[in-house]
């Protein structure tokens, strides 16, 4: 059956890697742009499969893809793609969920202790112009794992890897996630709060692990925040706009929160005006100095990791054609 995959955006040096997945009946077609609508109608009316990465796909997009029967985003996150246009244009969407999951993990606890630590509060400290004394910081962001609980929001598999590491540090662990079945926390040794508000309340480094859905949007918000412990340390690896990132920044300055780490922003990259939590973060303003940690959505990435992607993508659009779909996306999926 002839079958044309389209990859709009050219992320490897060559596509031996696609052919020798997909096969010498599959049409692969590689173009080098920014956004879909740089594709030439050609492109577009060509392709039975479409292959993204970090471009969005919404409903004026689709219309353009007559043949179009499937989309694959390479990655977990599917937020970017028009679920219910898709639908619509009977076109599948599929994501690769199993790409990646070990790293956001260590990211995410990287980024805590680093904060927890003080390993960022020291190298500010030490490298000054005029250098400082030679000891410790006492300061409320530097606890012992052993005596704080790490909270998770999301335990899907990248929160439960969080959760398994965090444990194996010493933290205390609970999650929050209505959707995982009842005992899912007595399968990896950790605890369940049973609503969210319940989990802020006990929990001095929180992590977020949760997709982005109408749900999730603006969830940590400032009520969300007020009720963490003082002393707190908020760590983002997941999606920008689950995190309200003005309240996020007003936390921080007032000395609610002690640290702050961060791989994603509501608007990625940042533009101009930025938020006042990056503006002061380039200025390194005084209250940002060793507590705020920002990374640009790199948590994911090792060579294996992106190898990962191309590979696991390739195949998860090989078995659509094969009439074996998997990782399919629900339009009804919140």
């Amino acid at each position: 059956m002839a079958f044309t995959v389209l990859y709009p955006e050219k992320l490897y040096a060559d596509d031996s890697v696609e052919r020798r997945i997909f096969g010498p009946e599959v049409t692969v077609v590689v173009r080098d742009t920014q956004e879909l609508r740089d594709l030439s109608d050609a492109d577009c009316a060509a392709a039975d499969g479409l292959m993204i990465l970090r471009q969005s796909v919404q409903a004026p997009d689709l219309a353009r893809f007559t043949r179009l029967r499937c989309v694959v985003r390479m990655g977990v996150g599917y937020d970017k793609i028009d679920r219910h246009a898709a639908a619509t244009r009977q076109v599948v969407v599929c994501n690769v969920p199993d790409y990646g999951t070990t790293e956001v993990a260590d990211h995410a606890i990287a980024l805590a202790m680093a904060l927890r630590r003080g390993l960022l509060l020291h190298h500010d400290w030490q490298r000054g112009p005029q250098g400082a004394p030679w000891k410790a910081v006492f300061d409320p962001l530097i606890r012992r794992t052993g005596a704080m609980t790490f909270g998770i929001v999301g335990q899907g598999r990248i929160g439960t890897a969080a959760a398994l590491r965090a444990k194996a540090l010493g933290y205390r662990v609970i999650f929050f996630d209505p959707y995982r079945p009842n005992g899912a926390e007595l399968a990896i040794g950790v605890e369940r709060a049973l609503s969210l508000e319940d989990l802020l309340r006990q929990t001095n480094t929180l992590s977020i692990h949760a997709p982005l859905t109408p749900e999730t949007t603006g969830m940590i918000d400032a009520r969300a925040l007020a009720l963490l412990p003082k002393g707190a340390v908020v760590v983002n690896t997941a999606r920008g706009p689950i995190i309200d990132i003005d309240a996020l920044a007003a936390a921080l300055k007032s000395g609610h929160l002690a640290g702050v780490g961060l791989d994603v922003v509501p608007v990625e990259p940042p533009v101009d005006p930025v938020p006042e939590l990056i503006r002061a973060y380039r200025a390194r303003e005084p209250w940002t100095e060793g507590r705020l940690i920002i990374t640009p959505h790199s948590a994911f990435h090792t060579p294996e990791a992106w190898d990962d992607i191309r590979a696991k993508g390739a195949e998860t659009m090989r078995a659509f054609i094969a009439g074996r779909p998997q990782n399919v996306i629900a339009p009804e999926d919140f």
